[in-house]
């Protein structure tokens, strides 16, 4: 049996990865014979499929596009189209809720979400949104790269760039997330031997990359848990089947971004170097 690497001396604000570090890539070929395209009267120019034209322009994610197109939301050239796969020319005219559809500047903010506010861009039940905490932000179409759920404090990425958000939210990227948690008990150390080798949840075995106890003077209430994989509330969940309570959780680091000097509640722009740190992920 391999043994688990630990995490001594857990940091709440965790260390930035390697960026050589190497990522699983994944590649997908769709016969041409299953791809639409939009006929236009003008001669082809560099097509562009109609999912990442949408994801480009700000209004959401690549795979959230394609649940609009199916649904007849989109028009191009004033025709519904509802083929996924469909291409379009630079020229063509995309409409969705009304509105044209262009591509805009590609802008990323790291958020340190506070507890309760919810990730979503608006809620019919009138709960507090991340985007409440953006007024500031200028008038940017940018949405949430994954989710935090409403009680789950700290980072998370809000961008328009559709293609980055699916790197960074599906699950072959094994983008790296470090969590602190805090429990209602003292976690034993034959529990936490068994989250180092792997839970189940929902028929799934998850692995965390690093498991330590993060507390002061042997404080074992307090762990810090290191995993990529995609799951909702997937720390949640691997404490409460061994029968411990969440009391806080905080996403410390996430994909390489740290919080360091970020207070909660508040957010800031990317930087160059962090942006083409994130374009390295494969």
């Amino acid at each position: 049996m391999n043994k688990k690497k630990s995490a001594k001396g857990f940091s709440p604000y965790g260390k930035k990865k390697e960026a050589g570090k190497t990522f699983k890539k994944l590649t997908t070929k769709t016969p041409l014979t299953k791809i639409g395209v939009v006929k236009s009267a003008k001669p082809a120019l560099n097509l562009t499929r109609l999912n990442k034209f949408i994801a480009n322009s700000g209004v959401c994610s690549r795979r959230e596009a394609d649940v609009l197109i199916a649904s007849g939301s989109v028009t191009v050239n004033g025709k519904i189209i509802t083929e996924l796969g469909t291409k379009i020319n630079p020229t063509d005219v995309v409409v969705y809720n009304g509105e044209k559809l262009k591509t805009e500047k590609k802008v990323y903010i790291l958020l340190n979400k506070p507890k309760d506010y919810i990730t979503t861009l608006d809620d019919p039940q009138g709960r507090k949104t991340v985007m409440d905490l953006l007024k500031n932000a200028g008038n940017h179409r940018v949405f949430p790269v994954g989710r935090l759920d409403r009680y789950t404090t700290g980072l998370i990425l809000l961008t328009n760039d559709g293609d980055l958000a699916k790197k960074l939210t599906h699950p072959s990227h094994g983008v790296i997330k470090l969590y602190h948690v805090q429990l209602d008990k003292p976690v034993t150390k034959a529990d936490m031997d068994k989250i180092a080798v792997g839970v189940e949840l929902d028929g799934e075995k998850i692995v965390p990359d690093e498991v330590a106890y993060a507390g002061r003077n042997q404080d074992k209430t307090q762990v810090g848990i290191q995993i990529h994989s995609g799951q909702n509330r997937v720390v949640r969940r691997i404490f409460e089947s061994l029968n411990y309570k969440v009391q806080k959780l905080d996403r410390v680091t996430f994909a390489g971004l740290t919080k360091k000097d970020l207070p909660r509640g508040h957010w800031r722009y990317l930087t160059e170097k962090e942006i083409s740190f994130l374009m390295m992920v494969r």
